[in-house]
């Protein structure tokens, strides 16, 4: 658990916030094969920064870039996520509006319910809002250049992070609601695939994900080779088919392609 100044002191179940802490993250950082991952469970009482991530061309040698997608879990009436700009933003107006604060309002917020899903590419400036609680899959990187960050007293990234900014709208294409009672591809490359599923995976299911997996249950227990993975919990396995899954419960299957 990762404490954070927008994190929550009461998390959702089957997750407890101890002795007041505020936790904003936990995070389920792989070992190999899976390492080319991060999942993450992120929990919001405030705003999170403006901010972007590099491609794998942009980052510094030798480290890799960051795409990451969103699912949401749960989310307060007025929960809102803000992806990618309302118009076309050139670098110089990204700059004035980071520096008097601007940028918030430049940003493209829609509310945030339950069961919606976000792909971010590296390049797309974004900021989540409060009352959310959703699973963050990525590419296994730290990498993260702020460009407003409300006046709290951390360290701003801004010529990093304009050197990669896409001052443009998201694309469309690239969020949708799903709904959580049913199995469905949410990304399919080029860093990573990812399912939802609800019961036993699907033959087809099985047979695209050959090799070792991550595994992260939603709603029930999913048993491994050597352990039970619970609803809150993170874990690896070799061999998808000989993993045994609820048959009400639901989870996020991932793979690294890179």
């Amino acid at each position: 658990m990762v404490e954070k100044v927008w994190g929550r002191t009461s998390l959702p179940a089957p997750f407890a916030a101890r002795n007041g802490r505020r936790i904003g993250e936990i995070w389920f950082d792989p070992a190999p094969p899976c390492e080319g991952l991060l999942a993450k469970y992120l929990f919001t009482s405030e705003k999170l920064s403006v901010q972007v991530h590099p491609s794998d061309a942009d980052a510094p040698e030798g480290t890799r870039g960051k795409e990451e997608c969103w699912l949401v879990l749960d989310a307060d009436e007025e929960a809102m996520l803000a992806i990618g700009f309302k118009e076309l933003t050139d670098a110089e107006t990204m700059r004035a509006a980071a520096l008097d604060g601007s940028i918030e309002h430049m940003l493209d917020w829609r509310p945030a319910k339950r069961g919606d899903f976000v792909y971010l590419p590296a390049g797309t400036v974004h900021a989540i809002g409060p009352g959310l609680s959703l699973v963050e899959i990525q590419q296994n990187s730290d990498i993260t250049y702020r460009l407003f960050d409300y006046g709290r007293p951390r360290d701003l990234h801004l010529d990093d992070a304009l050197a990669v900014a896409q001052g443009a709208p998201h694309d469309p294409a690239l969020r949708r609601s799903i709904d959580l009672e049913q199995s469905t591809g949410l990304v399919d490359g080029p860093h990573f695939r990812l399912d939802y599923v609800v019961g036993a995976p699907t033959d087809d299911l099985l047979a695209r994900y050959e090799g070792a997996s991550l595994v992260m249950p939603i709603e029930g227990v999913v048993e491994g080779e050597d352990a039970t993975i619970a609803a809150g919990e993170c874990g690896i396995v070799c061999m998808l088919a000989s993993a045994q899954f609820s048959d009400q419960g639901s989870a996020l299957i991932a793979q690294s392609l890179t």
